[in-house]
């Protein structure tokens, strides 16, 4: 049945995407796009505030915006920092907002494995591997890389750091000459991203929210956001979500994510 669904036609979807974008954070918000697609929302407000994350999980996040894209308007707030993976997300928006002082840029690919050797070494530990082939434990961290295996995850990383280029240059009508000039892993402002072309305009949130009404044919004045959240569990609402740790999205603390994303591509700025 549809008609439950019409007091969603004259309201903006609004979405956030907070910390890292990992892991439950992706089907967070795909969930949340398929509602905002299933509600029929005339236009979708996504406020962005992530220093990045796992390349899949923003590539999966990219695609589904770009979809959703063709049906709806909508249009990108970037926060505080919307930076890396923040950004290859937000190109799935045509329309993006920054504020001046917003942290964004770090355009490219991150790899990092931990090398433990000398410490094992110390202590008197060693592994005994059997593999079925000389790469299968590449980035073990008892071992120094051997220079075809740095060769190996070299060409990976530039892989990706091309599709990221050419996914801005896409999405922003730009040269990918130009996107590689400045998508060199450094981070700008969003009044530097405004002059590169990354973004469309500077403004607030409020003023993100007010030019997709204008986009759907709304009265900015008036219409409302619909504020999509996943609804936690009875006792995380009664007792609250207290960490003892740094966390990112997911309840996840960055040690855990350090461990666990080890040897894994990351489109992730880190202050």
């Amino acid at each position: 049945m549809i008609w439950p669904f019409k007091k969603f036609r004259k309201k903006i979807a609004r979405i956030e995407i907070n910390g890292l974008i990992a892991g439950s954070t992706r089907k967070k918000i795909l969930d949340a796009l398929k509602t905002v697609e299933e509600r029929k929302f005339p236009a979708l407000l996504l406020r962005i505030d992530s220093p990045g994350g796992t390349v899949g999980d923003s590539q999966e996040i990219y695609s589904a915006l770009k979809r959703l894209s063709e049906k709806i308007n909508i249009v990108a707030s970037f926060g505080n920092i919307s930076a890396s993976g923040g950004v290859y997300v937000g190109m799935g928006a045509p329309h993006i907002v920054a504020n001046p002082g917003t942290i964004t840029g770090s355009i490219g690919v991150i790899l990092r494995g931990n090398n433990l050797e000398r410490l094992l070494d110390k202590i008197g530990v060693s592994f005994k591997v059997i593999k079925s082939g000389p790469y299968k434990d590449i980035l073990g961290f008892d071992r120094e890389l051997s220079d075809p295996e740095k060769d190996i995850l070299q060409q990976m990383i530039d892989t990706s750091y091309m599709q990221f280029v050419q996914t801005v240059a896409e999405a922003r009508n730009l040269e990918v000459d130009r996107v590689r000039s400045f998508a060199d892993g450094r981070i700008f402002t969003g009044q530097q991203a405004l002059e590169l072309g990354v973004i469309d305009r500077l403004g607030t949130e409020e003023e993100a929210r007010r030019w997709a009404a204008e986009l759907a044919g709304l009265d900015p004045d008036k219409t409302e956001c619909y504020t999509l959240e996943e609804r936690k569990p009875l006792l995380s609402r009664l007792v609250g979500g207290t960490q003892l740790a740094p966390t990112v999205s997911g309840g996840m603390n960055w040690l855990e994510f350090e461990l666990s994303h080890s040897g894994q591509p990351l489109w992730l700025y880190r202050p």
